[in-house]
């Protein structure tokens, strides 16, 4: 029996919806799970439903990795720990010292601004301290984006988490 694809998606978006939770003594979004992670790209509209999660491993691991952590309370190292950036107001990651640019940026960060930012961050912010000039290949972005997303406690907007404080 062949099931509809849109039985298949409210199926995914009633498990991730079920799954969303958060830790209640840090505030911070429980790290998805490998069936989340695949349930999450298949609820994303494209060009982010088709991402290479391998490739956005590979980006992430040879260019941000240096500077970014990833994991669920991790450290900040030269650039802030990124594990729920989704959702959060840019420049307001705890124990961080941002620039001017970052700190009155006013915005959250979400696709569309990480789109900007990766893109190359001195030219969509000025003012910022990065000094990554920036990944021009779009797939490439989209592939990071989505592999940011399923890293980092991201939910979509049926499985709100908080950002992490």
């Amino acid at each position: 029996m062949r099931v509809p694809l849109i039985a298949i998606a409210l199926l995914a978006c009633a498990a991730l919806a079920a799954c969303s939770k958060k830790d209640e003594t840090t505030g911070l979004p429980e790290p998805l799970t490998e069936a989340e992670k695949v349930a999450l790209i298949a609820s994303l509209p494209e060009p982010y439903h088709s991402a290479d999660l391998a490739n956005g491993a590979s980006k992430f691991n040879g260019i941000c990795k240096s500077c970014h952590s990833l994991a669920r309370g991790g450290k900040n190292l030269t650039g802030p720990n990124l594990f729920g950036i989704f959702g959060r107001k840019a420049g307001t990651k705890a124990k961080f010292s941002y620039s001017e640019a970052v700190e009155h940026a006013g915005f959250a960060w979400d696709a569309e601004h990480l789109q900007g930012w990766l893109a190359g961050p001195r030219t969509f912010l000025k003012g910022t301290k990065m000094s990554f000039s920036g990944l021009k290949n779009e797939k490439d972005r989209n592939d990071l984006i989505v592999y940011l997303m399923s890293e980092t406690g991201y939910r979509t907007p049926g499985m709100a988490s908080p950002p992490a404080p």
